[in-house]
């Protein structure tokens, strides 16, 4: 039994495309484990969110799980996964990578950048729902998370 019972899993999307930030809203709506999902739209204000800086200064819950598009404004996916796992305060989170890039020199660097996962965005609906599913059922049921 997965030790988040308790609590709700604080989950931080970091999305640009509002139909995205929509589906994985609802796909997790109806989630078997209690979750809070926390979006933000670009790589400055996920990190700004990571480090309770500027708006978040007065505080914000660490995330449990960080799901992150590669493509990204102002600073993208792999520069915030960079600045994540070479921060010590930060680099124990797990970091998924979900991304239309099935590149394979997107996903090298992104677990040279020591992600946690990569999944390539399936452009059908259902599939995405599937995807995040399953996300969801291997990161809040199965792996055994860090507790903050």
């Amino acid at each position: 039994m997965n030790t988040y019972t308790s609590r709700a899993i604080e989950v931080l999307l970091v999305e640009d495309n509002p139909g995205d930030v929509r589906l994985m809203q609802e796909a997790l709506k109806d989630s078997k484990v209690c979750n809070n999902l926390h979006v933000v739209y670009d790589g400055e204000e996920a990190m700004s969110f990571l480090r309770c800086q500027d708006k978040y200064s007065s505080g914000v819950p660490e995330p449990d799980l960080i799901m992150l598009d590669l493509n990204l404004p102002k600073k993208d996916g792999r520069e915030v996964l960079e600045d994540i796992k070479n921060d010590p305060a930060l680099k124990h989170i797990p970091v998924v990578v979900i991304t239309t890039s099935s590149a394979e020199e997107d996903i090298l660097k992104s677990y040279n950048l020591h992600a946690n996962c990569y999944v390539t965005k399936p452009v059908n609906l259902d599939q995405f729902i599937r995807v995040v599913h399953a996300i969801e059922d291997f990161w809040f049921t199965i792996v055994k998370l860090p507790r903050p």
